[in-house]
C-alpha cells in the first residue's frame, strides 16, 4: 500500500506540473510536433529523462489498473487518457485542488475495498483451515499435538534433536492449501540456518520433534503461523503446509565449548 501511495503522489505531482500554464509559443510548438518513436540507443539524455517520466506514469497506471481489477473496480482507461491529455494541454475539467482531492478520495475508496476483501478472505481462510485440519487429522500417519499442530514423518532421521535455543540448518518448501508454493529453499538452491526460537511457533514446536537427517511434513494452523498478518502471498488466517528436512543442529557456541 505504501508503494501505491508513493506512486500516486509522484503521479499527481507530475500531473500538476503539466497543469502549469504554457506560453503560446510552447503550445504551438508542442501541438505541431509529432515526432516518431526514438529507439533507446538513439535517445539523448533529455529524451531518456522524459521517457522515464512517461514510463513511470504508464507503469503506475498499469499497476493501479491491476489492483482495481482485483478489487472488482475496473479502471476507466479512456477517462485516464483524457485526463492525461487534458493535463498536457492545460485544459483541465477540474482545478488542481479538486484533482488532488478526487485522487485522495479514490485512494481511500481503494483502501476501504481492500480492507473489506481482506476481512472476507480472512474469514474464508479460517473456515477452509478448520475443515482441512479436521479431515487431514483423520489420515493414517498424521499426528495432532496438543497445540493443534499436525505432522507426519516422511523420513525418521537418526541424529540429534534440536532445542528451541539451537540454530538449525534446514531445507524446506512452504505451500498454501491450494498447493501454491510461497517459499522454498529448494528453489533457491541452498539450505537456510536460523535460531529455532525466532520463527513461527509451529516451526519452533515441530522441528524439535525431528532428528538430524529426518524429513517431516507440517500442517500448521493459522494461529501457529502468521495469524491475522499477511505476508507475501500468505493472506490472513492461512493454514500452511511445510515439508522440512533437518540437515543439522547447531548448538550455541558456549555449549559447544563446554563439550
Amino acid at each position: 500500500m505504501q508503494k501505491s501511495l508513493i506512486a500516486l503522489s509522484t503521479f499527481a505531482a507530475l500531473g500538476l506540473m503539466a497543469c502549469k500554464p504554457s506560453t503560446n509559443e510552447e503550445v504551438s510548438t508542442e501541438a505541431a510536433a509529432t515526432p516518431a518513436a526514438v529507439e533507446a540507443v538513439e535517445m539523448t539524455e533529455a529524451q531518456k529523462h522524459a521517457y522515464a517520466m512517461g514510463a513511470s506514469m504508464g507503469l503506475f497506471a498499469n499497476d493501479r489498473a491491476e489492483q482495481q481489477a482485483q478489487l472488482e473496480m475496473p479502471l476507466d482507461l479512456e477517462a485516464l487518457k483524457q485526463g492525461f491529455n487534458d493535463g498536457l494541454a492545460d485544459q483541465l475539467k477540474f482545478t488542481p485542488a479538486e484533482i488532488q482531492q478526487i485522487a485522495q478520495e479514490a485512494q481511500q475508496v481503494m483502501m476501504t475495498k481492500q480492507q473489506e476483501m481482506a476481512a472476507m478472505a480472512a474469514e474464508k481462510n479460517i473456515e477452509a483451515g478448520l475443515a482441512y485440519l479436521e479431515e487431514n487429522g483423520k489420515r493414517e500417519g498424521v499426528v495432532t499435538t496438543e497445540s493443534g499442530l499436525q505432522y507426519e514423518v516422511l523420513e525418521a532421521g537418526e541424529g540429534a534433536s534440536p532445542l528451541a535455543t539451537d540454530t538449525v540448518k534446514v531445507h524446506y518448501r512452504g505451500t498454501l492449501l491450494d498447493g501454491t508454493e510461497f517459499d522454498s529453499s529448494y528453489s533457491r538452491g541452498e539450505p537456510i540456518e536460523f535460531p529455532l526460537n525466532r520463527v513461527i511457533s509451529g516451526w519452533t514446536e515441530g522441528v524439535q520433534l525431528m532428528k538430524e537427517g529426518g524429513k517431516f511434513r507440517f500442517h500448521i494452523p493459522s494461529e501457529l503461523a502468521y495469524g491475522e498478518r499477511a505476508t507475501g502471498s500468505i493472506t490472513p488466517n492461512s493454514t500452511l503446509i511445510f515439508d522440512v528436512e533437518l540437515l543439522e543442529v547447531i548448538k550455541p557456541a558456549t555449549e559447544e565449548s563446554a563439550e
